[in-house]
C-alpha cells in the first residue's frame, strides 16, 4: 500500500489496482501535489462538505466514474449532482 499527501487533507491511497482520493481540494490549491485530472481513481473518499474537503469530488466523480463515498447527506448531494 502506497500513501502520498496531496495537499491540505488530500491523501492518495494506492494498493494493487485500486486508488481512493481522501477529499480531494486540488483545483486552486497551491499544495496540491497533482491535478484532477491526472489521477484514475475508483474511490473518492470525502469526510464532511466544506469547500476545501468536497474540492474536486464532483468533477472527478463525473469524469471516472469512481464512487463516492461520503457521510449520507453529503452522498445523496453527490448523487443529485450526478457524481
Amino acid at each position: 500500500m502506497k500513501i502520498t499527501f496531496g495537499g491540505h487533507a488530500c491523501f492518495l491511497i494506492e494498493s494493487g489496482a485500486y486508488r481512493l482520493i481522501v477529499d480531494p481540494f486540488l483545483s486552486g490549491n497551491p499544495q496540491a501535489a497533482f491535478k484532477p485530472d491526472e489521477l484514475a481513481v475508483q474511490y473518492i473518499l470525502v469526510t464532511h462538505g466544506h469547500g476545501d474537503h468536497l474540492g474536486d469530488t464532483l468533477d472527478m466523480a463525473k469524469a471516472t466514474g469512481a464512487t463516492v463515498i461520503a457521510p449520507n447527506e453529503l452522498a445523496v448531494y453527490c448523487q443529485l449532482q450526478g457524481a
